[in-house]
């Protein structure tokens, strides 16, 4: 294993800074706080720190609307703070991977302040413009996703720019070379600083169609969304024309070129597109594009055997030597512990859920919470900070309920705000987070803290998940089953993804399988921290209980 990459079959853990510690007591997490929880992470055994935005911000997508690429925004610290957050991140064994938002920039940017003066100015032609209609209205029917019109009117210049999301994020106009350049000039500015890799953020909006041509409508019963909600008016169209253009590769192309001159630094592109797992093959295939791209595909609230087998499937179709990153929750989603829960969350299915998660091919992204199972925190509308909820409220409530604070020490222990900070916060603790806190579930042996620890150390030393290959099984719903195999080990997984108990027959599994034909040379694997299913060997008959897992090991070569 020493051999691979860090990053193939690499655990990320992603950090939302603000919501992480708040080290200053301003109300808000900071570059402090991740340091200040550092060893914790490193204690989870994962191998690498995503970072949401940290960089100068108005703060109106909260961080993913950027006014200046290379300067760190006050409320998250200094340059200093970053530095030593790399220093003591990396003498921990811990790579640190930052958001690039790429595609746009915040109307704040000493670029966009320009730009928008007039139409001869030197950065003229770095925003996407373009002419009004005869009748004023806008160039086309493109639509943003947070909301209305993907165009707004600067009576400077008598034209439209294009915003794909907020009006205050233009949309740069990758058409240009001299705004690749500049791009990539802040891409390599942080990897001087020793950053390991980027997450990518909407990379497939990098370019746009040059003829404005009209998105087509999308019919009623084909508007499912990955990222919005079907109530949204970004759903009714088609996306062919305002993202996910042929140009990408080429601009992928050219990144790749230069992170392959920082040796061990890795891309990882976040994927919404018409067919995602098209878009996550072309984007990683071969050596001169992404080192690994996920997308929204397990982001939904489809949660069925069925459903994870065939976009797993889907996606090993197509992606040939590609590589692929699988996320069942993040800061843009409802948490995966009430989007998947049967009702409500239990402590079994959050444990199950993390293995499921780390059984699949690929290197997975896991949000900072979900190793205590944290759920979806009910906000008032009062206390809304997201333009998304507040542009869809009631039928959207947008996505501060994935962001509240990090609970770290039970209220009955007399710190404030579960210890994230001794202010109020930007949003609050939850309730339902406290008695989840990271100090109450240290001291509980059975907590879902303690089996993500062990199921991920586990995971470390199984080849089979770190790097083989993925081949489904037959068996009756709700289970769901595969084998993982490497030229070292193959490694069968059966997983109750239900509350129920189910009985599986090893007689009638081989005879529905014929590869498990060997299945007595299987061993049992039971050190992984989740509730196992039982085998009776009289009847050669597994149990599951509620959401109980079976891992047996055959070693090769």
């Amino acid at each position: 294993m020493g051999q691979l990459s860090w990053w193939r079959g690499g655990v990320i853990y992603q950090v939302y800074p603000r919501s992480l510690m708040d080290a200053n007591d301003d109300g808000i997490g900071d570059l402090q706080g991740i340091i200040a929880k550092l060893d914790y992470i490193a204690s989870l055994n994962v191998d690498a720190i995503w970072i949401s935005p940290f960089f100068k911000s108005p703060m109106k997508d909260f961080g993913y609307d950027i006014s200046d690429y290379l300067a760190i925004d006050p409320i998250f610290g200094t340059m200093d703070d970053f530095d030593e957050l790399i220093a003591k991140a990396h003498g921990l064994g811990l790579k640190i991977i930052i958001d690039q938002v790429l595609s746009h920039t915040s109307d704040e940017h000493a670029w966009f302040e320009q730009s928008r003066q007039d139409r001869s100015n030197e950065k003229a032609d770095w925003y996407v413009w373009a002419d009004p209609k005869e009748d004023g209205t806008a160039p086309n029917n493109w639509l943003a996703i947070f909301g209305g019109c993907a165009w707004e009117w600067e009576p400077r210049r008598q034209q439209y720019y294009l915003h794909n999301f907020l009006k205050s994020q233009p949309d740069l106009n990758f058409h240009n070379p001299a705004v690749r350049d500049a791009v990539l000039e802040n891409v390599e500015f942080w990897l001087k600083k020793g950053v390991d890799g980027f997450r990518l953020d909407a990379i497939t909006f990098c370019y746009h169609d040059q003829e404005l041509r009209d998105n087509p409508a999308k019919p009623k019963d084909k508007r499912q969304g990955r990222g919005f909600s079907e109530d949204n008016p970004y759903a009714y169209q088609y996306h062919y024309y305002n993202n996910t253009r042929p140009q990408t590769l080429g601009f992928i192309e050219q990144l790749r070129a230069l992170i392959d001159a920082y040796p061990g630094t890795v891309t990882l592109g976040e994927v919404s597109s018409e067919d995602s797992l098209v878009t996550m093959a072309d984007y990683t295939r071969g050596d001169k594009r992404l080192h690994m791209a996920y997308s929204f595909e397990l982001l939904t609230k489809d949660y069925s055997a069925a459903y994870i087998r065939e976009t797993v499937e889907a996606l090993e179709a197509s992606i040939g030597d590609g590589w692929p990153c699988w996320a069942i929750g993040n800061h843009d989603v409802e948490r995966v512990a009430s989007r998947w829960s049967q009702g409500e969350a239990k402590l079994g299915q959050v444990k199950m859920l993390n293995a499921l998660l780390g059984s699949l091919r690929g290197s997975i992204c896991t949000y900072q919470g979900e190793e205590l199972g944290l759920t979806e925190a009910n906000i008032e509308f009062e206390q809304l900070q997201d333009p998304f909820g507040l542009a869809f409220w009631p039928m959207f409530k947008g996505r501060d309920g994935c962001r509240t604070p990090m609970p770290w020490t039970d209220a009955t222990a007399g710190v404030q705000h579960a210890g994230f900070s001794q202010v109020t916060p930007w949003l609050p603790v939850a309730a339902a987070h406290v008695p989840l806190a990271v100090d109450k579930q240290e001291a509980d042996a059975e907590s879902a803290l303690h089996s993500y620890r062990q199921f991920m150390q586990w995971r470390k030393q199984q080849i089979a998940l770190v790097d083989g290959s993925i081949t489904f099984l037959d068996i009756k719903a709700p289970l769901l089953a595969f084998v993982r195999e490497h030229q070292q080990q193959s490694l069968l997984v059966i997983i109750n993804l239900t509350a129920e108990t189910h009985d599986v027959s090893l007689d009638e599994l081989v005879q529905d399988n014929p590869q498990l034909a060997n299945i007595n040379n299987y061993s049992v694997q039971s050190e992984h921290g989740l509730s196992m299913a039982k085998l009776d060997g009289a009847s050669r008959t597994l149990t599951f209980a509620a959401f109980a897992v079976f891992y047996a090991d055959k070693r090769l070569g």
